[in-house]
């Protein structure tokens, strides 16, 4: 077991990665003096692989159980599912004592942290993430939220959970697929942050599957992974500076998600995406040498993720999502651009010539 903490100045909690962590769900909450009545929010294939077991440990501690079913898939993560959840909660009678609990992916964990922050003007909200996406990155940190028709976790609220619980094992059952939209998020912490860890991902011989990475590589990646995004949270809660840079590539990738209205890629695919634009936007500055960025570009292809924004997405329209980003300050997108493996800059001097330059030049590639 390996336990890692989110030091913030109030609401501290633990990152608690072990085998065992969903059997030892009921005694830590125990220990944290959560209230007695719990809602589960999960989906229907994530609920069917661990709900029962989830909710055994609960009822067997003494916790009151209740669930919430939400269908999978960003299209999915809207305010009109957050009113269900919200009517689950005031059927079964929450109280402000109450515990939401997110089992599942990232859109599950954004959406019942956003509940939690937001019911009864905030109950307790434990994370136990079932994807590698939502391991290494959604369920740490405190962002929730849901999307907007015209831009992505454009209504949330900073909320932090009480707890974070991690089985590795979870991920055996986790489509290959999946597993490499979670690997973006890894190679972007080894980009912005850990130059360590970017080396072990370079000389991994494959990245696109878990049964290529060995238990020891898998390991060091989770934990690697959440120390990097507990460092950064830890001295930056609410992103007023160092942590927009877990922003890395999401600034195009977010854009590419919109406009391709969640169907075409899913998270961590266009976000893999974004990077390889983000790293042209740094050459074409002088900030960032061809040759780092092409080690960038051939991890990710190493992990068979995609590179190539699709040549029917209009420039113009990339463009005119990148003026409602979040990061937008004084009229100006920030952008997250790497100088060096292992570190990043922010900056609003990327002219719209230059960013028009990199998606040509990354559709030009298709």
């Amino acid at each position: 077991m390996q336990t890692i903490t989110v030091n913030l100045a109030e609401n501290s909690y633990d990152i608690v990665i072990a085998p065992g962590s969903l059997e030892q769900l009921s005694s830590r909450m125990k220990e944290l003096n959560l209230g007695k009545k719990v809602l589960v929010v999960s989906n229907p294939e994530i609920f069917d692989y661990y709900g029962k077991a989830t909710i055994q440990s609960l009822e067997t501690a003494g916790f009151e159980v209740c669930t919430h079913l939400i269908p999978a898939g960003e299209t999915h993560k809207t305010l009109q599912s957050i009113e269900k959840i919200y009517d689950t909660a005031l059927e079964n009678y929450l109280e402000r004592s109450s515990t939401l609990i997110a089992l599942g992916g990232g859109v599950i964990g954004d959406m019942t942290g956003f509940a939690a922050a937001t019911w009864l003007r905030g109950v307790n909200f434990v994370q136990v993430p079932t994807s590698l996406l939502a391991i290494v990155d959604a369920s740490v940190g405190g962002k929730t939220g849901v999307n907007h028709p015209k831009g992505k976790n454009l209504i949330g609220a900073f909320y932090q959970p009480k707890l974070v619980a991690i089985n590795p094992l979870v991920l055996k059952t986790l489509p290959e697929r999946e597993f490499r939209a979670g690997m973006a998020e890894v190679i972007k912490y080894g980009v912005i942050w850990d130059a360590d860890l970017f080396a072990k991902l370079e000389q991994a011989e494959r990245l696109d599957s878990l049964d290529y990475l060995g238990e020891e590589l898998l390991q060091t990646i989770i934990t690697r992974s959440c120390q990097a995004k507990a460092d950064v949270v830890s001295k930056d809660e609410k992103e007023v500076g160092l942590r927009a840079i877990l922003n890395y590539g999401h600034t195009i990738g977010h854009a590419i998600e919109s406009l391709t209205e969640y169907e075409l890629f899913i998270h961590g695919e266009a976000i893999a995406i974004g990077m390889v634009a983000a790293g042209k936007i740094a050459v074409s500055l002088g900030i960032w040498t061809k040759e780092e960025a092409k080690r960038q570009d051939d991890v990710i292809i190493k992990t068979k993720l995609p590179t190539k924004i699709p040549a029917d997405l209009d420039t113009e329209a990339i463009l005119e999502i990148l003026k409602g980003d979040k990061k937008v300050k004084a009229s100006k997108v920030r952008f997250i651009l790497p100088t060096k493996i292992g570190t990043v800059t922010i900056t609003d001097k990327v002219t719209p010539e230059i960013i028009t330059e990199a998606i040509k030049a990354v559709i030009s590639e298709h």
